[in-house]
């Protein structure tokens, strides 16, 4: 099973991003059941693993916090591969995110190879011309969306088909 552990986004916020979702040639746009908040990505994992991950995240104590998106970007910079909406600056976000990192390398899963970049992925592009990328960027780096209330997060499971990823809720964690 494929895994990550992510952000569910509330109706409103998705419809927002959704809004968003236009105007670049190439681009393999996001809909609202792929449309979350990574926290980390686990990868394959069996059954055993799985469990133990859960047992794990489940003893997880982190504070409610408040989040908001803003702003917008891009993967992959010469040949781009992904637009995605920022997250503005929130420290009880990455306490959570760390928490959920130091989980994962107890359980035995590698060490994430690169640095956390809180984003909520919009587009994958194939082909997309650059101009075309950062004509979209700019028409959108005022994106700012409601402050939206987390309460909890979520351990998915993902399987990939031509239609692209299907994600499964396996879990859903509390915050206090």
């Amino acid at each position: 099973m494929r895994l990550f552990v992510a952000l569910a986004l509330p109706d409103a916020i998705a419809l927002r991003l959704s809004m968003l979702q236009s105007g670049v040639p190439g681009a393999r746009w996001q809909s609202r059941e792929q449309m979350h908040l990574t926290l980390r990505f686990i990868g394959e994992a069996d059954g055993r693993v799985m469990l133990d991950i859960d047992d794990m995240l489940a003893g997880i104590h982190a504070p409610r916090f408040t989040l908001e998106l803003k702003g917008t970007g891009e993967f992959g910079h010469e040949k781009p591969h992904a637009l995605w909406a920022d997250v503005a600056p929130n420290e009880a976000l990455l306490h959570l995110q760390r928490k959920i990192e130091r989980v994962m390398q107890q359980v035995g899963v590698a060490p994430d190879k690169h640095k956390y970049k809180p984003h909520v992925t919009l587009a994958y592009l194939r082909g997309t011309p650059p101009g075309a990328v950062m004509d979209w960027l700019t028409d959108h780096a005022r994106f700012a969306s409601q402050p939206f209330a987390v309460d909890g997060f979520i351990l998915y499971s993902s399987q990939l088909t031509s239609d692209g990823s299907k994600y499964r809720a396996e879990r859903a964690y509390r915050l206090s």
